[in-house]
């Protein structure tokens, strides 16, 4: 007689094994720091303080007229979901300080979660100039990033910034079906607010920009601002340099704002190099010009 051997398997939970099966595992984070002030020294502006943490560092060009000028990079290449930036910058009274990136910033798809965070403080003392002169922040589909830019100005100090932003690159035929991007500027002098401004676009953002009311189809843009006190009398020579789909105004008293609409970068960029020329008073970064 043979013998039948009974064998019951486990039941399987199907659940849990898809749970696990469609679970994304957690990806290491970028994180980088800046710290950097100027100060005046011999009739010149030099670095006062540096720290650098993490993928963030920071050169500096041999000295110009335009002062001391430190170009940063973030030597993780791009920025995704959950990604940590911030950059804290001083110009010492007196002094003068630009601030420009190597090449443009990349914001990659971001998995469910966390939105990458670029922040930016800077603060001009007493007599004293900064200049922010970042290159594009490009956003890729499926990206999210939340940025932040906070200046603080003392007494007669004075503030020249421009911020490009690109929304999908059309050479290469990309377009931003699903992203979020919020942006806050804010200004103050001696501690008052005298220029904010916010942007939030989520979900399609190549059907939001087509509007007529938004961005009438374009897909690269630029903030520009400056903050002096003789910003009344550059803005006629700025409107002479904006192509037809940008405006400038004067906002009030000493705060002058532009914002540019383009097809592409390319366009943009064409525009943008003139107008940092004019409002920089001395040659552009040659970041720009590579």
């Amino acid at each position: 007689m043979g013998v039948i051997f009974s064998w019951t398997r486990p039941p399987i939970n199907i659940a849990a094994h898809t749970d696990q099966a469609l679970a994304v595992p957690m990806q290491p984070r970028a994180r980088g720091a800046l710290r950097i002030s100027s100060k005046t020294y011999g009739g010149a502006s030099v670095i006062g303080d540096l720290y650098q943490q993490g993928c963030f560092k920071a050169l500096f060009p041999r000295a110009a007229a335009g002062g001391l000028t430190g170009v940063f990079l973030n030597t993780s290449g791009g920025m995704t979901g959950g990604d940590e930036l911030s950059i804290r910058a001083t110009a010492g009274a007196g002094s003068r300080l630009t601030l420009t990136s190597q090449a443009a910033e990349r914001v990659y798809l971001a998995q469910p979660g966390p939105m990458a965070q670029m922040t930016t403080r800077l603060e001009a003392k007493a007599g004293a100039r900064v200049d922010w002169l970042p290159q594009e922040t490009i956003l890729f589909n499926g990206s999210a990033l939340r940025r932040k830019l906070e200046v603080d100005l003392s007494g007669d100090a004075c503030f020249f910034g421009v911020e490009p932003l690109v929304f999908g690159r059309v050479s290469m035929g990309e377009t931003l079906r699903d992203a979020r991007f919020a942006d806050n500027i804010t200004i103050r002098r001696d501690g008052q607010p005298i220029f904010a401004d916010a942007v939030r676009l989520s979900g399609d953002i190549h059907a939001q920009l087509a509007g007529t009311a938004t961005a009438g189809g374009n897909c690269a843009m630029a903030s520009v601002i400056y903050a002096a006190p003789d910003a009344e009398a550059l803005l006629a020579p700025l409107r002479a340099l904006l192509p037809a789909s940008a405006g400038a105004s004067l906002i009030r008293d000493s705060v002058l704002y532009a914002r540019l609409l383009a097809p592409d970068s390319y366009i943009l960029r064409q525009s943008l190099v003139p107008i940092i020329a004019r409002l920089h008073g001395a040659a552009p970064p040659k970041t720009w010009m590579l």
